[in-house]
């Protein structure tokens, strides 16, 4: 979002800066040659001064001084600015000229000048010189006016390759000036984003807190425009309200839960009293009472587990992965062999090292394996396999149980939801959901991929993936 809203200020503020630099550049190129021509200008009309007499006064020793000192005049002129300058006849044929080759000054280039000079007119003002275009010269013609009458005309064809250069220095100039107001534009758009989006950024890192079970995350009071600021206050005031209403459910979950265990208790041993005064023939029927209990039992265990794993807190620390794997590992394996079920674990010979909270990841990782040795078949095997990268540690169980189609891995670890194919497999549904809150309660997470072996047609086991950051 900061990058666009970047890019959108600096688009719109290069658009700016071309559509004022561009009018500039040409005003500053027609400035400069405005002031070259009215140079020439002035030059040309020194020249038709100085022939104004010798002309006027021909064939006189005054007349004839002066035509030498018109001559070293445009003689000079020639040597130090280059440009061609000539006294010529009403014809065109030339008086006195430099460079001597120039015959005639009503033909070429030089025509409308000389023209309109015959009548008396100042030259039309040229075409703009630009600093790419090379060998145009810049013709300025002007009368020599004797007794009111045009008796010659003084004509001077100057090279614009300094103009050119002059205008390409003034475009540098204000190309460098541009190039500073775009580095003052970057800071400022710079500035003016990160001010603007502060308090946007602070409400999505405390989003994604709430969002991976960190509920007591809240919106610091920061800069930022004023609609912003009361949004993230009314942010932290819906985030109150949620979670209030959060730990009044687990509150009522908790204490329903327990206060329910002890009547449970106290039915159960009344159903067990009965139990022996009952006659004969009811032993089928008390059995199936005494399962729904114990049920009724487990289902209450869980949902009180699953309010304190709500209601804990984030406090993941280091930890050895490896041993604590093997240690739960080997916890299972005495129900593993009492249910013909080998566990097999694959862990590296090395501790790794990984931010677990380490009583909520055993809890979790043991809700994972009970559930891979409750749906495994006898003789078969759970495996559990620890892999390390640079970021994270995994710790994946795989069962051989029946497995789960795509459209039921979707659902597994929703509460109480369990796989119509499973309904007779002892449990309440909620083990998994239990390990995926206490997985996100220490920044982890919980991963399901469904196992189809090699020649086996539709899914064969369950591969149940913890993963957390990497210490």
């Amino acid at each position: 979002m900061r990058t666009r809203l970047l890019g959108i200020l600096l688009a719109l503020m290069a658009c700016v800066l071309v559509a004022l630099g561009l009018p500039l550049a040409v005003s500053e190129a027609a400035a400069e040659q405005q002031q070259t021509l009215v140079d020439r200008i002035d030059d040309t009309a020194r020249f038709a001064e100085l022939a104004q007499n010798p002309i006027g006064q021909s064939g006189t020793p005054t007349a004839d001084e002066q035509i030498r000192t018109l001559q070293s005049e445009i003689q000079r002129y020639y040597e130090v600015y280059g440009g061609r300058v000539g006294v010529f006849q009403l014809s065109g044929r030339p008086l006195t000229d430099q460079p001597a080759d120039w015959t005639d000054a009503a033909r070429g280039i030089s025509a409308q000048a000389f023209s309109e000079a015959l009548d008396g007119r100042r030259s039309s003002n040229p075409a703009q010189v630009w600093p790419w275009q090379t060998g145009r010269l810049m013709v300025v013609a002007s009368p020599v006016v004797w007794d009111g009458d045009v008796v010659a005309v003084v004509v001077t064809e100057s090279p614009t390759g300094g103009l050119g250069a002059r205008i390409l220095h003034r475009w540098l100039v204000l190309a460098g000036g541009e190039a500073a107001a775009v580095l003052v534009a970057v800071a400022a758009a710079v500035m003016l984003t990160a001010w603007v989006l502060r308090p946007v950024q602070d409400l999505d890192k405390v989003t994604h807190d709430i969002a991976t079970g960190r509920l007591a995350s809240r919106v610091a009071p920061a800069g930022g425009p004023p609609e912003l600021r009361r949004l993230a206050q009314a942010f932290n005031e819906m985030a109150d309200h949620v979670e209030a209403v959060l730990d009044q459910q687990r509150a009522f979950v908790a204490d329903a839960s327990h206060q329910l265990r002890n009547p449970l208790a106290a039915l159960m041993l009344r159903i067990e009293a009965m139990g022996m005064e009952l006659p004969e023939g009811h032993e089928q029927e008390l059995a199936g009472v005494r399962v729904e209990g114990r049920r009724l039992a487990r289902v209450l265990d869980d949902l009180l587990g699953l309010a304190v794993a709500e209601h804990s807190g984030p406090s993941a620390e280091p930890t050895d992965l490896v041993r604590l794997a093997e240690e739960r590992a080997g916890g299972w394996r005495p129900l593993g062999r009492e249910r013909g079920v080998e566990l097999v674990c694959e862990l590296p010979p090395a501790p790794v090292m990984a931010l677990a909270d380490p009583v909520g990841f055993g809890s979790a990782l043991d809700a994972v394996i009970d559930n891979a040795l409750k749906f495994t078949p006898p003789g078969e095997r759970v495996t559990v396999v620890l892999t390390a990268t640079a970021e994270q540690v995994a710790v994946a169980v795989t069962d051989a149980g029946p497995g789960l189609t795509e459209e039921e891995t979707q659902r597994i670890g929703d509460r109480f939801w369990r796989s119509p194919r499973h309904q007779n497999v002892q449990g309440s549904g909620l083990g998994l959901s239990i390990a995926r809150t206490l997985m996100a309660a220490s920044g982890g997470s919980l991963g399901f991929t469904p196992r189809t072996p090699e020649g086996v047609p539709g899914p064969s086991g369950l591969t149940v993936t913890l993963s957390v950051p990497r210490a």
